[in-house]
């Protein structure tokens, strides 16, 4: 286990800076989610990190060892960091067992470390096996196995589930997540998928425009959001203008109790969908139908308010439902978060 400690790291390419300034402790033994949209210096951060990209400015500490930055640049086989790449990238002549092993020395090889770490992704008895008989989430566990094989300190996984189907890559990554924990590996995983970062990761790291905007819990992210910005990104957000005072605010949708320290004035409310519910019929506050989005576990509802404002609810599975068209009535379940808000919204009669 090791914690990786980032110090205002700066990189450039050319004109464009790619990290700007990025201050980030990665706890040891944790699985450690960087999360943002194209273009917002994840696959750099995962770069710098590895030694592939030298640092501008700043600083990145491995348990406490200067590894890059100030003048020093280790190579990449001196951090004992692995990394696993998008497409497993298995060398197609050699089986499991030997791309799980080249990198071990001959020692290692011959140990048991080989078996060992297939068992730790779930492919025991593997090793004879070539790529090519393999799936392609097969293939991924095997990556895997190849970076957990020498006991790197830090293991950098680069959207390695991306190009498997959704079930798969559900299962897969959890099984990831136990075989890191199993073998005390710290882990930093890029994706773009913010199901994916909630559900599997320890930390979540959300990056824009190459600066670190939130790092916390996935519940931390997801219910206490830095900004509007971070509420939308993470999940899907319901943002309504609306007039905060002792500690609720006044929205289209009624009275809304606000959680911590909340703002007074005009602020913008976030209400998350599975806290918008629906019951049949005509109440104080009602909305249209627009549309049904079906998952199985669940359902998105579109609604649209008399006012012309739009959002969504989130129904359980059995949960009530109306046809498209229906006139239903709508409330808020539970507190809601708030952010100062640029301008003065307009109570509606809805609202007061």
């Amino acid at each position: 286990m090791s914690e990786v400690v980032l110090a205002g790291v700066v990189k450039r390419y050319g004109s464009v800076t790619a990290l700007a300034g990025v201050d980030l402790t990665i706890g040891s033994g944790l699985l450690t989610a960087v999360l943002g949209p194209s273009g917002c210096g994840k696959t750099t951060l995962l770069r710098c990190l590895a030694g592939f990209e030298r640092l501008d400015a700043g600083e990145i500490r491995i348990d406490g060892v200067p590894v890059a930055g100030n003048g020093r640049h280790l190579p990449s086989h001196r951090r004992r960091i692995a990394v696993v790449p998008q497409e497993g990238a298995l060398f197609p002549h050699l089986s499991v067992a030997a791309n799980v092993g080249y990198g071990l020395d001959r020692a290692a090889r011959r140990s048991d470390r080989v078996e060992e770490v297939l068992t730790l992704v779930g492919l025991a008895g593997y090793g004879d096996r070539m790529p090519h008989q393999l799936s392609g989430g097969q293939q991924q566990r095997v990556a895997v196995a190849r970076a957990l094989a020498p006991r790197p300190s830090v293991v950098l996984l680069d959207e390695p589930f991306s190009a498997l189907d959704a079930g798969l890559r559900a299962g897969l990554r959890h099984d990831v997540r136990e075989a890191l924990r199993a073998d005390g590996a710290t882990g930093v995983l890029v994706t773009h998928d913010q199901g994916e970062a909630l559900s599997v990761a320890d930390e979540v790291v959300v990056l824009r425009a190459g600066r670190v905007v939130q790092a916390g819990t996935p519940t931390t992210v997801y219910r206490e959001p830095a900004d509007e910005w971070v509420a939308g990104f993470v999940g899907e957000a319901v943002l309504l203008a609306a007039v905060a005072e002792d500690g609720a605010a006044r929205t289209v949708l009624g009275t809304v109790p606000l959680t911590g320290a909340a703002p007074s004035g005009p602020v913008t409310v976030l209400v998350r969908p599975e806290q918008v519910r629906l019951t049949p019929g005509a109440g104080t506050v009602t909305a249209t139908v627009l549309r049904h989005d079906f998952h199985g576990h669940d359902a998105l509802v579109g609604l649209r308010l008399a006012d012309g404002t739009r959002l969504t609810a989130r129904i359980l599975d059995g949960g009530p439902t109306a046809p498209v068209g229906a006139v239903v009535s709508v409330r808020v379940d539970g507190a809601a978060r708030a952010f100062p808000a640029i301008g003065t919204p307009t109570p509606t009669p809805a609202q007061v």
